[in-house]
């Protein structure tokens, strides 16, 4: 079954934390994730509600865009060659390491008896 699924992911540390939650649900075989349309794509015989409640735990918005038949023939496991790197034919905008939702807000308290701060992460 291949499920398709419209995400947010801003950052690297987004990406990483999508693809550890849904790693961790019973039947997946294969993950992709393409940062530039925004989409998660599962291989596998997963539930795709399931998936989506899991990725709504961690705070993702997400939308199921199809969900069908893995029409991709099966992959054979042979080693292939690794290409030489081309010079900056297809350049992709890297990910920044981490977003505004993924930073820790610190919050301050002000007394104004004694005028201590205390903070609150």
């Amino acid at each position: 079954m291949k499920i398709v699924l419209k995400i947010s992911i801003f950052c690297l540390k987004c990406k990483t934390c999508v693809m550890r939650t849904v790693a961790k649900v019973e039947g997946v075989n294969e993950i992709k994730v393409d940062v530039e349309k925004g989409t998660l794509t599962v291989i596998g015989d997963a539930d795709p509600v399931t998936i989506v409640e899991k990725l709504r735990k961690i705070r993702k918005a997400v939308a199921i865009v199809s969900v069908g038949e893995n029409t991709e023939p099966e992959a054979k496991h042979e080693p292939k060659p690794k290409p030489e790197p081309e010079p900056e034919l297809n350049p992709c905008r890297p990910l920044p390491h981490c977003c505004r939702s993924c930073q820790p807000v610190a919050i301050g308290y002000v007394s104004y008896d004694d005028w201590n701060l205390c903070s609150i992460l």
